[in-house]
């Protein structure tokens, strides 16, 4: 039988010695930052990165937004993306839509989803003005 009050005198006395340390802040732009990585590595365009943790009624904490020029590149964009997470970060998204159609890849990473558009879908769901309360940051392209 379970005995509970010798295992939470075993937690409240060695609990400060077996704490496990997260730091969810650095965890979270580690991914960030590997995902504009992989980004810009594989020749994305106007990549930018929209903050919603400001905002009640967002699903995630992060959108990042960014555009191929053909249904080809952008494809390639997010297979590249998901092998560079993976090879960073030994982790994989946790979903992803429009492979198949290719012109608006959405790739989730749990609190970061990643959108990849072809020019004329991005200026159509114009998704910058639509969360435009949020904090938007533009990362400069890399040619």
């Amino acid at each position: 039988m379970f005995n509970f009050s010798v295992f939470s005198h075993f937690i409240s006395t060695f609990a400060s010695e077996f704490t496990l340390t997260y730091n969810y802040t650095t965890l979270q732009d580690k991914l960030l930052n590997t995902i504009v990585e992989g980004l810009q590595d594989s020749k994305a365009h106007d990549i930018q990165i929209i903050d919603m943790r400001q905002l009640e009624e967002a699903a995630f904490q992060y959108f990042v937004v960014c555009e191929g020029t053909s249904s080809t590149q952008v494809y390639g964009i997010a297979n590249t993306l998901m092998k560079h997470v993976r090879q960073e970060l030994e982790t994989r998204d946790q979903g992803t839509v429009g492979m198949n159609n290719r012109l608006w890849v959405a790739i989730d990473y749990g609190y970061i989803l990643v959108h990849i558009f072809q020019p004329e879908t991005r200026a159509f769901y114009s998704l910058e003005t639509l969360w435009e309360d949020a904090k938007i940051t533009k990362i400069q392209d890399i040619d």
